[in-house]
């Protein structure tokens, strides 16, 4: 007889040890992955897997469940994303109880800010006059030559192109945008900076930049002449601009009098939500 066909063995369908007996559980749910998906960040209809399909087929359920703990969820089937939202605790019904903040807000950098900027004009300039449908894509070398008016003291090409990657691979992490191919790199656009970078934000964020340009030209900063000269035109065309859409392909010297030099001190101030 053979020893080793002594030892022995489970039989099918035999339940792992240290599982949790099911009637100590509620029931399944189908929409459960999702849910955690959307705890995780923004969930578009092109991402892996099928959240996407969970999501639209238990919009109720999920909007239920994530209202008792304060969250609104956002599906926009038009633009194929869904996120969550935290709800302002004023605008919750008296008898819930106080919900603490589950998502925290977030301050981008300067350079992050003034790249979102640049990529949230694309875009809508992309939907008003291209197509509605379709991917907005832009090569990184077309946003380089705009990036270096945006950072003016990095010169190198090399430098600035480094920089440029580091701050693309930042707006990655968020899903503000998405590598669509790696040589010659381009970064394809996701239309959650409409959401997160509304266009009254995009107004705030000029008026911002139009009163440092402002301060720069006062001499609150000392700067060389040519500076302070290009603050006021900067400030000017700001002024002009009244929500013109700035194309990538606009000349080198229109995107510094758009941006101007900047602040690194001030930056997009992202309201606390998990997209």
């Amino acid at each position: 007889m053979n020893e080793s066909s002594s030892e022995p063995t489970n039989p099918p369908n035999t339940i792992p040890p240290n599982t949790i007996p099911s009637d100590t559980m509620p029931p399944p749910v189908p929409w459960a992955p999702a849910a955690v998906r959307l705890l995780q960040g923004i969930v578009y209809h092109d991402d892996a897997g099928d959240a996407w399909e969970r999501i639209l087929s238990g919009v109720t359920p999920l909007t239920d469940y994530f209202a008792r703990i304060g969250l609104q969820l956002i599906v926009n089937e038009d633009d194929g994303m869904a996120y969550l939202r935290q709800i302002d605790p004023e605008t919750l019904p008296p008898e819930y109880p106080a919900i603490p903040k589950l998502f925290r807000s977030m301050r981008l950098t300067f350079e992050a800010s003034l790249l979102c900027v640049l990529l949230r004009e694309e875009l809508r300039r992309f939907e008003e006059e291209i197509h509605r449908d379709g991917r907005c894509v832009v090569s990184q070398s077309t946003l380089l030559e705009v990036w270096q008016s945006l950072v003016p003291e990095e010169r190198d090409d090399v430098r600035a192109n480094r920089l440029l990657g580091g701050q693309l691979r930042k707006l990655e992490e968020l899903k503000f945008v998405r590598q669509f191919e790696k040589e010659p790199p381009s970064w394809e656009v996701r239309r959650i900076l409409k959401a997160r970078l509304p266009l009254q934000e995009l107004e705030r964020l000029r008026m911002d930049l139009e009163a440092e340009l402002k301060r720069r030209s006062a001499g609150m900063v000392q700067e060389e002449e040519v500076d302070a000269e290009a603050g006021r035109r900067g400030a000017q065309s700001l002024r002009k601009h009244n929500g013109n859409s700035l194309r990538l392909s606009d000349s080198r010297d229109s995107a510094s009098k758009f941006f101007g030099n900047g602040h690194k001190d001030s930056g997009i101030l992202l309201p606390p939500n998990s997209a």
